[in-house]
C-alpha cells in the first residue's frame, strides 16, 4: 500500500498558514524560489530589540507540503533568534535526509514525515527555513 503523501495534519496545517498574512510593516524581508519545483516563500518579519523574531508574516505559493512546514514555522517562529532557526533548519534538513530520527527542537515537524519517500518535495518543505535566515541575515547586514 502506498504512503499518504498529503495526509489531513499536512493540508489542515497548509490551511492555517492563512492565519500569517505578509504585511507591509515588517521591515525585514526575503524571497526565495526552489530551484526543483518552483515553489515561491516571501517572509517579513520585525525583531524585538535582542534580534529575535517579534512578529512574522509569509505568502507562500508553494505545494500543501511546502505550505504545511512554512505553517509550522510561523507557528513558533516568536521569540526565536538566528542560531536557533539556523539549528532549526540543519535539524530538518538532516531529518528529512534520514540522518537523524526526530525534527529536533520543533516537534511538530515530524507531521512532514510523509514527505521522507520524495526527495523531490524536501526543497519546498526546506524553503520557509532558508527564507527566514535570508531575512535575518539581510537584516544583520542592514542594521550595521
Amino acid at each position: 500500500m502506498a504512503e499518504i503523501l498529503y495526509t489531513p495534519a499536512i493540508l489542515a496545517l497548509a490551511v492555517s498558514l492563512a492565519d500569517h498574512p505578509l504585511t507591509d510593516d515588517l521591515p525585514h524581508r526575503a524571497e526565495l524560489r526552489s530551484q526543483s519545483c518552483g515553489s515561491v516563500v516571501k517572509v517579513g518579519l520585525a525583531l524585538n530589540a535582542t534580534g529575535q523574531v517579534d512578529r512574522f508574516g509569509v505568502h507562500a505559493t508553494a505545494c500543501a507540503l511546502g505550505q504545511a512546514s512554512t505553517a509550522i514555522l510561523a507557528a513558533h517562529v516568536a521569540g526565536q533568534g538566528r542560531d536557533a532557526l539556523l539549528a532549526a533548519r540543519d535539524d530538518l534538513a538532516a531529518f528529512l535526509a534520514g540522518e537523524r530520527p526526530d525534527p529536533g527542537q520543533w516537534p511538530e515537524i515530524v507531521q512532514l514525515a510523509s514527505a521522507l519517500p520524495y526527495p523531490a518535495r524536501h526543497g519546498s518543505i526546506l524553503l520557509p527555513w532558508r527564507a527566514t535566515v535570508a531575512a535575518l541575515d539581510l537584516s544583520a547586514r542592514t542594521d550595521t
